[in-house]
């Protein structure tokens, strides 16, 4: 029996019977021979750590544009964040572990340049509309590895399309990583915030902080344990009604004072001409394309999706770069 073989076993006999076990997957679109000593879902994490797509959020907005400082948030610090809270719920409630992390580590590579204000961006350039988990599901089906996929499993990628709004996973870990992300960028932000001048935890409504805590920790802390307390033995991830709507309400709070303040929404001009600037550019002309991205012009895809997928994987430095080299005149001096 393999090392695989026995992990699977164990995930049989002792996760919770409302698991996602590795042995009864779905399976990937490609059928490849299985690893003899990772499960399907431990494989999918591995594909995930080392691609392409993770390592760019560590240049990609979170919230907050070019920040000035060491500690701010970014895209990838999120993921990470993201999948340590959905471990730990996943754990208390014996549900698949791997899993969980897979789907987390994989919930954001679709994400743009410039955060929620590049996605807003290349929603209004692209007909079809643009979502940054329908492009997350693109990358690993599609762009990773010079155009072959990662070919994942079902539930991984089940998990990542439909982690965000009103999306159902099939899966209770994908669930996990559903209302962990809101647990972790609604809090985290917070914080950020504060280190931005932008509010004190003090000026948070009280009646949202007596219910949810008075710190980031603390909040995080009785989110995670009534997640889990409300879930135990269930088939189905809950959260407690009151509870509930004390998040949903600290949301509407930071759309109200952060995401959509004076200073975000005077620079979402700025990166709308940025993005619509560089689509432009690359559409025009296919040779202009980096390879992997003509690639899959060859294959039959249209130059205007291969350009959109070119200006939605750049980082916000490697945007703002281009941008500069593209329509900015060079500095020059005579000598």
């Amino acid at each position: 029996m393999s090392l695989r073989e026995i992990y699977e076993e164990f995930e049989l006999e002792n996760l919770s019977p409302y698991a996602a076990k590795s042995a009864c997957s779905k399976g990937r679109k490609n059928i490849h021979e299985k690893c003899a000593i990772r499960t399907e879902y431990q494989r999918d994490r591995d594909k995930i750590i080392h691609s392409k797509a993770l390592r760019r959020l560590m240049h990609k907005t979170q919230v907050f544009i070019s920040p000035e400082g060491d500690h701010y948030r970014t895209r990838l610090t999120h993921t990470l964040e993201v999948a340590q809270i959905s471990r730990t719920i996943a754990r208390a409630l014996r549900l698949n572990e791997d899993l969980t992390e897979a789907i987390a580590l994989g919930h954001d590579l679709g994400h743009t340049p410039f955060g929620h204000t590049g996605e807003e961006a290349l929603d209004n350039i692209w007909p079809e509309g643009f979502q940054h988990n329908e492009q997350s599901v693109r990358i690993c089906e599609v762009l990773e590895k010079n155009c072959e996929g990662l070919n994942l499993t079902l539930e991984v990628l089940d998990g990542i399309l439909n982690h965000r709004g009103a999306g159902s996973p099939a899966t209770l870990e994908g669930k996990i990583v559903q209302i962990s992300d809101k647990i972790g960028y609604i809090n985290h932000d917070i914080d950020d915030a504060e280190r931005a001048g932008q509010l004190k935890e003090e000026e948070l409504p009280k009646e949202i902080t007596d219910i949810l805590g008075k710190s980031t920790v603390d909040r995080i802390d009785f989110l995670v344990k009534d997640v889990i307390l409300s879930s135990l033995d269930k088939n189905e991830i809950f959260m407690s009604a009151h509870v509930k709507t004390a998040m949903y309400n600290l949301r509407q709070y930071m759309y109200d004072t952060v995401y959509r303040s004076q200073l975000q929404m005077k620079e979402r001009r700025k990166i709308a001409r940025i993005l619509e600037e560089l689509y432009e550019h690359y559409r025009a002309d296919e040779k202009r394309l980096p390879g992997e991205y003509y690639r899959l012009i060859l294959k039959g895809e249209s130059i205007d999706r291969a350009a959109l997928d070119y200006v939605a994987c750049m980082t916000d430095r490697y945007a703002m770069n281009q941008y500069n080299k593209l329509f900015l005149p060079d500095s020059w001096a005579v000598y």
